[in-house]
């Protein structure tokens, strides 16, 4: 197994509900270091270009404007195989779908309001974590 960093983004629904700390419990208790953390607010332009992959699916207005309305925290999450383990700790997409114990069946209020994301393969981490973060702030 190699060590990876992948992107974590603690989304409005769980911001709002000042659940930073819980979440943040989950991804160390699993043996995840936070390298790098920024609390921020998305315009729903930048919101609109982080999650461009979407832009032709019917959800996409709805999750852009989800995003761009209470802050975000985003932050690099780094470890052994990063990319399964965060997507393990968070859950299904779906809440009803997720694990026990993870933090989608525990915080994410529907499944647009998920609580969190997570990249999903290493080439897309990469480009995520450098569309919120310079190399100057990855700190591990």
């Amino acid at each position: 197994m190699a060590t990876e960093r992948t992107l974590s983004i603690i989304k409005p629904d769980a911001t709002r509900r000042n659940l930073t700390g819980k979440i943040n419990a989950k991804f160390e208790d699993a043996g995840l270091r936070i390298i790098a953390q920024k609390r921020i607010q998305l315009t729903k332009a930048q919101a609109g270009e982080f999650y461009k992959v979407h832009a032709e699916r019917p959800f996409f207005d709805e999750l852009t404007t989800f995003m761009a309305s209470e802050p975000v925290v985003v932050q690099v999450l780094e470890g052994e195989s990063a990319i399964a383990k965060n997507r393990e700790v968070m859950g299904a997409t779906n809440p009803a779908e997720a694990d026990a114990g993870t933090i989608r069946a525990e915080f994410a209020e529907s499944v647009g309001e998920n609580s969190v994301h997570g990249s999903d393969a290493p080439e897309t981490a990469k480009e995520e974590i450098s569309f919120f973060f310079s190399g100057l702030e990855l700190v591990g």
